[in-house]
């Protein structure tokens, strides 16, 4: 990369910024040429299908809808059917099984551990036989077409740490999102929208309470902030900031940001600094959803059979059944990455009451989601992932005696479902032990996870990596694999 050294009087602020601006363009278009084979300019588009080393196999999925659970749904009420805990009700849970297990403060004064069946009656469904809980008659209904992983784990017990590392890789703050990446390693099919989209709902157990969801769960993190996710609200303007400021016209509007493009171009030559190319492609973005976003949100262009199968729920803005017909509706015109963020799960008292307000939410919209996707021949290149940051524990939090009992975290085992492009439908991966507490067969870590929906996409996760701090950052940090098994194609 070339670079002219600016003459003239040159203070100590400027040089610091000159040589601080250089170093992160070298090290940014190092990047660059390593991964796509080729100089970032603003005139390059982003490549559809990397050209670099980090594709190295088929690609299934192209693009990835993420119906993130906030908060730890419950496994064991939900999926995880396992009959032997009808008699060991009330008994407490042997230490051999915990096994010095950390506790949460919620828990940790507890003087026993009695474990508590579920309440609720489970069958198996479709020619796969998957076991599903009478909460979830929709989703029963689309067994066939799911993939449910029961030994997923984490070592975080914790919400945000464990939300962090779910959809981030690291339990700190500061490192990109799984959108980030996909967009990073991907691009964009649909320059007139973000890359990366989130939508946020509440769920009717908690109302606006429970655990927060944060903004490091899309953040572009050290990646480009090109690649952050977009924030969808569900009253006023869809995205913050595109209205045209009174006063102002669509067209003196687009003026000033030709101008402001003109300025940064200069500045972007002289400093090299990536970061004013981000800005500016931003502001053309932004010009760009002013058109595209009011198009995208108006539901008024769908059939009422629509609603019919997505629910009541899915005509009032920022439910998760408005948020399920919008991702659909984001898959259409190439939104690569589409997050779904729904609250309300973390039920550490009356689990029996809140589990099934939560599960009336998700199961019709998430199930019509699949549905929708498979008749309109999208469901064969999107990929659909369901999880949540970790599961609940089989003894109770608080007296058993209570109809007011709860479930605490539990970050040993927990499930997940995915159903889509690169995926084996109609399979139960993974196993756990007859008090569903511990992983008993084929474990799946949250890295594992994520290097395989990686592989959907045609990613290899060892490669796809960004230097930061010294050494090549990665999605999956030093460990993940594949999980060959459930995935309907090569794995990459």
């Amino acid at each position: 990369m070339s670079f002219t050294f600016p003459v003239g009087s040159l203070s100590r602020r400027r040089w610091l910024t000159w040589s601080g601006a250089s170093l992160a363009a070298t090290l940014g278009g190092a990047a660059w040429l390593r991964f796509y084979g080729g100089a970032p300019t603003s005139s390059q588009p982003l490549p559809l299908v990397p050209s670099g080393t980090a594709s190295k196999g088929p690609r299934r999925a192209k693009r990835v809808i993420y119906l993130y659970q906030a908060g730890g749904p419950s496994q064991l009420d939900m999926f995880d059917y396992r009959p032997a805990l009808a008699r060991w009700h009330g008994k407490p849970l042997p230490d051999s099984v915990r096994n010095g297990q950390r506790l949460t403060d919620q828990t940790a004064g507890q003087e026993s551990f009695p474990v508590a069946a579920s309440p609720f009656k489970f069958r198996q469904y479709g020619q796969s036989g998957a076991w599903v809980s009478e909460l979830l008659p929709y989703t029963a209904g689309i067994a066939d077409q799911l993939c449910f992983i029961k030994s997923v784990h984490t070592e975080a017990i914790n919400h945000v740490q464990g939300a962090s590392l779910l959809l981030t890789g690291n339990q700190q703050a500061g490192w990109p999102s799984i959108g980030a990446w996909v967009g990073y390693a991907l691009g964009s099919d649909n320059t007139s929208l973000p890359t990366a989209v989130v939508m946020i709902s509440h769920g009717t157990a908690l109302g606006n309470g429970g655990q927060p969801v944060l903004d490091r769960y899309w953040s572009n993190g050290f990646l480009p902030t090109r690649y952050r996710g977009v924030k969808f609200r569900s009253s006023g303007p869809p995205v913050l900031y595109l209205e045209d400021p009174p006063g102002i016209s669509r067209e003196s509007r687009r003026e000033m940001f030709e101008a402001i493009a003109k300025l940064n171009g200069e500045a972007a030559r002289r400093w090299q600094d990536p970061q004013i190319e981000s800005r500016t492609e931003q502001y053309a973005m932004a010009l760009e959803m002013q058109e595209t976003i009011p198009d995208l949100v108006d539901l008024s262009d769908e059939p009422e059979h629509t609603f019919e199968l997505y629910g009541e729920e899915a005509r009032s803005p920022g439910t998760y059944a408005a948020n399920c017909l919008l991702a659909r509706r984001m898959a259409e015109r190439g939104v690569r990455f589409i997050q779904l963020c729904h609250r309300g799960w973390d039920a550490h008292s009356d689990v029996s009451a809140e589990v099934a307000m939560q599960c009336r939410d998700v199961d019709q919209p998430s199930a019509a989601l699949i549905r929708d996707l498979d008749q309109r021949g999208l469901l064969e290149e999107t990929l659909v992932v369901f999880a949540s940051e970790f599961g609940r524990t089989v003894y109770s939090q608080g007296d058993l005696s209570s109809r007011h009992y709860g479930r605490d975290h539990h970050p040993r085992c927990f499930t997940v479902w995915l159903a889509g492009a690169g995926i084996r439908p109609g399979l139960t991966y993974g196993e756990t032990d007859d008090l569903g507490y511990n992983v008993v067969a084929d474990p799946v870590h949250i890295h594992d996870l994520n290097a395989t929906i990686l592989s959907c996409l045609g990613i290899d996760h060892e490669r796809l990596t960004f230097k930061f701090q010294g050494r090549e950052q990665r999605l999956t940090n030093v460990s993940g694999q594949v999980v060959s098994a459930i995935v309907d194609a090569p794995a990459v």
